[in-house]
């Protein structure tokens, strides 16, 4: 039997023609465009903007927004086709997954789904295209689990607003044309667009990131800025919407982990075979050896049918919440856990940047925390099992 690769159980087996093409093209991007570049990128901490423009012509930028964002421009993918592309992006970098996420997710989708017909028209075409790029402000620096807490407000001012806050951790931050701001206002939590050139408007990139160094990361400062009545995205009101925006975004996190598992179980497979010790013989001919790629096959293979399911679930509209902090909560952990296994069996050479492994494993530290942190979305789970919330 040939060597099964990351399909184990022929997983490949469940996805449709179309599906496969899918991946396949993902697959070719990374191979030919970003493996090549992303350890330099990573080393100093640049994000590949040369890029940007070929994930728009592929149709990854909000590629999973349904039937209406065709209008659009997006090619409004199946679920399942959407997460291999997340799955194909994260196996290069989770930066470049994040901007994809980002992009479609927190950006695009609540412009489409919260929107005015306005706001659709103008931005969504843009973004889809890659002219601009956007990012998602809702993280404070005193409020990251707990977003019911923010202080950033939003006060009408005649035919406006005026609006005042911090966010931070910010996904392309600086270098968004449009931010999705959330702010509390008299009526409750409401979603603003906050054009890049808004006076009171800056973003400041944060440095020195030992994680996501191909990726743009930045606070956004809001210091009296006026906004004009058609900045408010008239659907975007309540805490209940920029949550499901997140739900939209971490069902992407769940599949594109699975990657950079299937990255570093490669990479560990391949040289356990190749490097002797000892007799002479592969060190892939030990017992301890062969356990450790025993566990990283078996968890990534479970993972990947968590992530059909859900993406199944989700296509039927069957799909919530909760479902996606099962499948956002375990992959990352067992991804994080490939890593960390994968560096063991490489030794010494897997802190080194020959291997992608230990970027990786940086990478996804912060994965595990960002958009939920894994306490909290065992909470989710903790919630739907016992029907008891233990937020506090």
């Amino acid at each position: 039997m040939p060597f099964p690769g990351v399909d184990y159980i022929l997983f490949d087996s469940l996805l449709s023609a179309q599906e496969l093409l899918v991946r396949q093209t993902a697959r070719r991007f990374v191979d030919e465009r970003v493996l090549p570049v992303i350890r330099d990128c990573y080393r100093d901490a640049v994000f590949p903007t040369h890029l940007i423009a070929e994930l728009a012509e592929l149709g990854f930028l909000g590629a999973n927004l349904g039937p209406e964002s065709e209008r659009y421009g997006c090619p409004a993918m199946n679920n399942v086709e959407y997460g291999l592309v997340m799955q194909e992006l994260e196996r290069g970098d989770s930066g470049l997954r994040s901007f994809a996420s980002v992009q479609g997710s927190l950006v695009m989708y609540p412009i489409l789904n919260f929107g005015s017909h306005e706001q659709k028209s103008r931005w969504l075409p843009l973004l889809q295209s890659g002219k601009a790029t956007g990012c998602f402000g809702l993280t404070e620096p005193d409020f990251g689990s707990n977003p019911a807490g923010m202080k950033t407000r939003a006060v009408r001012d005649g035919s406006g607003w005026v609006l005042n806050g911090e966010k931070t951790w910010i996904t392309n931050g600086s270098a968004a044309d449009i931010a999705v701001v959330w702010a509390r206002t008299e009526e409750g939590i409401q979603g603003f667009l906050v054009e890049r050139d808004t006076p009171g408007f800056t973003a400041t990139n944060i440095h020195d990131k030992w994680s996501m160094r191909a990726s743009v990361t930045s606070s956004l400062s809001m210091i009296d800025c006026p906004l004009p009545e058609t900045a408010a995205l008239p659907g975007a009101r309540g805490l209940k919407a920029a949550l499901a925006c997140l739900t939209q975004a971490r069902f992407g996190i769940g599949w594109g982990v699975i990657g950079a598992a299937m990255d570093c179980y490669e990479t560990a497979r391949s040289y356990t075979i190749t490097r002797t010790q000892f007799d002479g013989k592969p060190i892939a001919s030990h017992q301890l050896v062969q356990e450790k790629l025993a566990w990283m096959i078996t968890e990534i293979t479970k993972a990947q049918l968590l992530a059909l399911h859900c993406g199944r679930l989700k296509d039927q509209g069957r799909l919530d919440a909760a479902h996606v902090s099962m499948l956002k909560r375990n992959n990352v952990t067992i991804a994080i856990e490939c890593a960390r296994l994968s560096r063991d069996l490489l030794g010494a050479n897997g802190i080194t940047g020959e291997y992608p492994v230990m970027r990786h494993l940086c990478n996804l530290e912060t994965v595990r925390t960002y958009e939920g942190t894994d306490h909290i979305h065992a909470l989710v789970i903790g919630e739907r099992v016992t029907g008891i919330p233990a937020y506090r």
